[in-house]
């Protein structure tokens, strides 16, 4: 998948992280959401970041900063809908949107 491509659906996932960080909020759910917030919302960040990289060494541990991320995303995932914060659409739809990242 070309890059851009993959920086928009990161950024995409991104704004739809931060819309579940505010619906999580105003249901009192802030320890979770303050993580999902960060892990979702770096993974965008580091590809983004890593057309500005210092060398193949630097971009590839941006692209590997950025899977992790969406790994950690994946967890948090699971653990807002295993509490039943979030419903079994909004956690496939989240999730899935994870792995097509990984996947690309």
């Amino acid at each position: 998948m070309a890059e851009s491509k993959l920086r928009e659906l990161s950024m995409d996932f991104s704004v739809d992280i931060i819309n579940l960080v505010k619906y999580l909020k105003s249901n009192h759910e802030s320890v979770i959401s303050n993580q999902i917030g960060r892990s979702g919302t770096s993974i965008g960040a580091n590809i983004h970041e890593a057309q500005y990289a210092q060398g193949k060494k630097d971009f590839i541990s941006k692209f590997e900063i950025a899977l992790k991320e969406c790994s950690e995303t994946e967890g948090w995932l699971q653990l807002l809908f295993n509490t039943k914060s979030i419903d079994e659409e909004t956690y496939k739809n989240n999730r899935n949107r994870c792995v097509e990242l990984e996947e690309c």
